[in-house]
């Protein structure tokens, strides 16, 4: 597995892993009808790689040269002088196969470059998402907050985790 930074070719396959992968583990939270809808576009991804945010990279996993998965991080949008994971998310057809694991241990090294710490928010009833950064010393901070898509409220969970030793 690969890891490197994504440059704008890559962002079809990024928004395609998006969709796919919210097809998949969201199902349970949002309406399969409105999820099944969701359009494959882009364009915010190509704009994000030619331009990006300040302090944004996104990365992309890929083997035998295909992308199987991505990673957006940067500046947190709410905690002071930390860094954030904005998005990981892998094809559903190489879930378990070390993409998620190379693409945070990457997105950890790059945050860790700037930041002390870190923090994500990942939906509370995303069981899979939650052990999978939990697994890697991520842990719930006690932040709060409603995501609302397709008329659906559904609360997410902050967590954060320092990444350097106190040393």
């Amino acid at each position: 597995m690969d890891v490197r930074f994504a440059t704008a070719a890559d962002a079809l396959a990024i928004e395609s892993i998006r969709v796919r992968g919210w097809r998949r583990a969201y199902r349970h939270v949002f309406p399969p009808a409105d999820l099944d809808a969701m359009r494959v576009d882009e364009s915010r991804w190509v704009e994000r790689l030619v331009e990006p945010p300040g302090g944004w990279a996104i990365l992309v996993a890929t083997r035998d040269d295909a992308v199987v998965g991505f990673a957006a991080l940067g500046p947190s949008r709410d905690a002071e002088r930390a860094g954030e994971l904005y998005a990981i998310y892998v094809d559903p057809d190489a879930w378990s196969t070390g993409a998620g694991r190379a693409l945070l241990r990457r997105a950890e090294d790059l945050l860790a470059a700037t930041y002390d710490e870190a923090t994500l928010w990942v939906l509370e009833h995303n069981p899979r998402a939650r052990r999978f950064y939990e697994a890697f010393g991520w842990a719930d901070d006690g932040g709060r907050q409603t995501f609302e898509r397709f008329g659906v409220r559904a609360p997410e969970l902050r967590y954060r985790k320092r990444l350097v030793s106190d040393t």
